[in-house]
């Protein structure tokens, strides 16, 4: 850290500039916090020339593998001769360049970058402006496909359209060691998701892909992640198989050497062998020499012999173990050979699935370019479609403010509305109310004033009947007396007057009886009128049933009118929010509007930028060709003047030579 900090005030000093503060105190932090691998410059504003310094010090750098810049304000001067610095050094293998608004002069030198450098895996430009410039993101596509040790990228926020998707996807193709990528929040759109599934059918090496915020399809999110799936389990499979190949290459290398020190026990076995029947010949000899002394050396001949028997049994005994060590490298074979069919059968099985799945894929991407066409004539109709609705926009905002002025007035007035029925309802079922309660209190007032006149008319008939039976009982108290006294006359006048005794005894039991039957009419009218206040009763029940029954269906009608009101409120809300929504789009149409004339801003003032170039080449190339024609015209006067300068030379000579003859001589 210290020699880093050396090199960059020692190249600072060389070149006049001064040393930036904010970069000397994050290099003292980062040494105090001994840091080590990692440089962290983000939120640092850097200048062109401390760009150019630390560029110069990475060149030849050892120290660092991960190197983050984000937020950094780099302009594309300074960003290029940073990167420019990078493509020698041999040590950074993270490099974090976001929110630095990296454009075109940024996209060459990270393509020249790509191209150059060996060592870097993960790339970070994340918030930056690559896709703007076409040809500087072609050329950053480029250095992409030449590129063999990247294997992250993350390209969020980077005005990548459909076009710039084709030429990222055409560098997908030539790829083959990255293995995430992140474009979310770019306009790629549905062409551009195409071309991603192009690109997939060829690169098997991607294995994680980011496609959030592109306004692309569900269905070709869907195939897009499908053909991530393919690739992971084709990466997983090939893991898989080479782990395999090393285990049995390791098993068969283990096999190898023990066939080695087998062969090699053998031979040693026959060298031993080849010896001791070098030393019978040699004993032989000795016995043929020394037949002499064939007495001496009988022993010794005996012990040779006992010798010469063992070996023959150790000779025996190797056969056998040849003969084991055959058959066991037979069994090998025999199990290497069906494990090389079992593999070949697999690799069969494998292949067979692979042609499966090749044929399916075929299939789909039939399928897919059927629906292709199918889309791309619906885009093209989409596009009409959306050139005819940016001329009826205009149209439409106006007719949508019209539309919700005149909502919020329906809206006014339907709550007036409602509030004004909901009032005439409370009033009229008030109204109601009242009615049937004062009919109710009249007719129970009326009932009540029936129910006290009839009970005082049977109070009038009791008295009355009281009164005939009071009158009943004198009567008969006076007839009893009359009796007597008749008794008394009647024995003189029994028979003037029995005659008058007996029609006075029947007036008085027509009396008795009309008496009885008069009461037995009052009670007649008393149970009626109690049967008709029991009618009475049931009726004032009823009328309160029905009472219950008006204030029911008030109260259900009263829910009725909430429910609509509701409704009603239910469906403002919606056109509401439908309007809400057609805000937004219009929102969303201004928004892209907005950017589209942006873009026709910014490639307006580069047709000015390069219209103003030309023009300045053309007026220089006019300078340029009046000079040369002035020169030309000077040229030429100065050949005339020669020309005459020769010509008088010429006649002077002529007139002035020997070889002249006057027309006089």
């Amino acid at each position: 850290m210290e020699d880093f900090r050396r090199t960059y005030l020692r190249l600072c000093k060389e070149g006049g500039v001064d040393p930036q503060e904010s970069v000397l105190a994050q290099l003292q932090e980062t040494r105090r916090a001994a840091a080590g691998s990692r440089l962290d410059l983000r939120g640092h504003s850097l200048s062109v020339d401390t760009c150019a310094v630390l560029g110069r010090v990475l060149h030849k750098d050892t120290l660092f593998t991960e190197l983050a810049l984000s937020d950094c304000m780099l302009t594309e001067e300074g960003a290029k001769l940073l990167l420019n610095g990078l493509c020698a050094n041999t040590t950074v293998k993270v490099l974090d360049l976001k929110g630095n608004n990296l454009r075109s002069t940024g996209a060459e030198a990270l393509g020249k970058l790509l191209v150059r450098n060996k060592t870097l895996c993960r790339l970070v430009l994340e918030w930056n402006a690559l896709g703007m410039w076409e040809e500087a993101f072609s050329v950053f596509c480029e250095g992409l496909a030449t590129n063999a040790c990247l294997t992250q990228l993350d390209l969020r926020n980077n005005q990548i359209n459909h076009q710039g998707a084709s030429e990222l996807c055409l560098a997908l193709k030539r790829n083959s060691t990255l293995q995430e990528l992140d474009v979310r929040w770019n306009n790629i759109g549905l062409l551009g998701g195409r071309s991603f599934l192009e690109a997939l059918q060829q690169n098997r090496t991607l294995t994680h892909l980011e496609m959030a915020g592109n306004n692309i399809p569900s269905d070709t999110l869907k195939a897009l992640e499908q053909a991530m799936d393919h690739n992971s389990d084709r990466q997983s499979t090939v893991r898989e198989s080479r782990s395999r190949t090393q285990v049995l290459s390791k098993e068969i290398q283990i096999l190898k050497e023990e066939k080695g020190r087998q062969v090699w026990s053998c031979w040693e076995l026959e060298f031993s062998s080849m010896t001791t029947s070098i030393h019978v010949g040699q004993l032989q000899e000795a016995l043929n020499e020394r037949k002499s002394v064939v007495n001496s050396l009988t022993a010794k001949f005996q012990m040779t012999e006992a010798a010469l028997a063992m070996s023959e049994q150790k000779n025996h005994n190797l056969g056998e173990l040849l003969t084991r060590v055959k058959t066991e490298k037979d069994e090998q074979r025999e199990r290497q050979s069906r494990e090389r069919k079992k593999e070949q059968e697999d690799s069969a099985l494998r292949e067979g699935k692979l042609l499966r799945e090749i044929t399916s894929m075929s299939e789909t991407n039939v399928q897919l370019k059927n629906k292709l066409e199918k889309m791309e004539s619906r885009c093209k109709s989409q596009q009409d479609q959306i050139f005819e609705l940016k001329q009826e926009l205009t149209n439409s905002t106006a007719e949508l403010k019209l539309r919700l002025a005149q909502a919020e007035e329906r809206l006014e007035m339907e709550k007036k509305r409602s509030k004004q029925s909901l009032e005439d309802m409370n009033n009229l079922r008030q109204k109601e109310v009242d009615h049937v309660n004062r009919h109710l209190e009249e007719s129970e007032r009326a009932l009540q004033d029936r129910i006290l006149k009839l009970e005082g008319q049977r109070i009038q008939l009791e008295e009355e009947l009281s009164r005939a039976k009071a009158a009943c009982v004198t009567e008969r108290a006076q007839a009893e007396e009359e009796q007597g006294k008749v008794r008394v006359q009647v024995r003189l006048e029994e028979q003037q007057r029995v005659s008058g005794l007996e029609e006075k005894l029947r007036g008085l039991r027509q009396s008795r009886d009309e008496s009885q039957s008069h009461c037995s009419q009052q009670k007649q009218t008393i149970a009626e009128l109690q049967a008709r206040s029991g009618q009475q009763s049931i009726e004032t029940d009823g009328l309160r049933r029905r009472i219950e029954e008006l204030q029911q269906e008030l109260s259900g009608k009263d829910q009725e009118k909430v429910a609509e009101v509701s409704r009603v409120r239910v469906e403002l809300q919606e056109q509401m929010g439908h309007l809400q929504a057609e805000r937004t789009a219009q929102g969303g149409l201004k928004e892209k509007i907005a950017a589209l004339e942006r873009e026709m801003k910014v490639l307006a003032s580069n047709h000015r930028e390069a219209t103003l170039d030309k023009e300045s080449e053309i007026s220089s190339l006019f300078e340029k060709l009046r000079l040369r024609e002035a020169e030309i015209q000077r040229m030429r006067e100065d050949e005339a003047q020669r020309a005459s300068f020769l010509q008088n030379a010429i006649l002077t000579y002529v007139q002035g030579s020997p070889l002249h003859y006057s027309p006089k001589k």
